[in-house]
């Protein structure tokens, strides 16, 4: 690599060939790339859940997330409905569209399946 040093204003400045400019933003950015690898290891490693690309995609195709996310966490509507005090029907009829339930019951849905609130809200 060759670059001319110039100053212009007072500053020293380098000046190199596009390729070399080029090839050093490359390393700089594959660096970077690393460093979020690195940390998003930590995180797994520290208890950070990953969501699976499937369960998002789904969400996205139109699939209710109150019963994604259940699926997901391998619960029965039975389960997460004793886990709750709720009704196995009101909670099929939550996934189904045909009611809308009160904040407070969103809450318990989220805390049981241990996400927020705005992940498992129909939209």
């Amino acid at each position: 690599m060759t670059a001319q040093i110039v100053e212009i204003g007072g500053k020293k400045i380098a000046m190199l060939p596009a390729e070399d400019y080029e090839r050093l933003i490359a390393i700089a950015e594959e660096q970077d790339d690393i460093a979020a690898a690195d940390a998003a290891d930590k995180r797994r490693a520290e208890g950070e859940e990953y969501i699976p690309f499937s369960l998002i995609d789904s969400i996205i195709k139109g699939e209710n997330a109150l019963r994604a996310w259940r699926n997901h966490r391998g619960m029965t509507l039975e389960t997460l409905a004793e886990q709750t005090g709720s009704r196995k029907s009101a909670l099929s009829d939550l996934e189904n569209g045909k009611a809308q339930g009160k904040p407070a019951l969103w809450r318990k849905l989220a805390d049981a399946l241990n996400v927020s609130v705005d992940e498992i809200l129909p939209e």
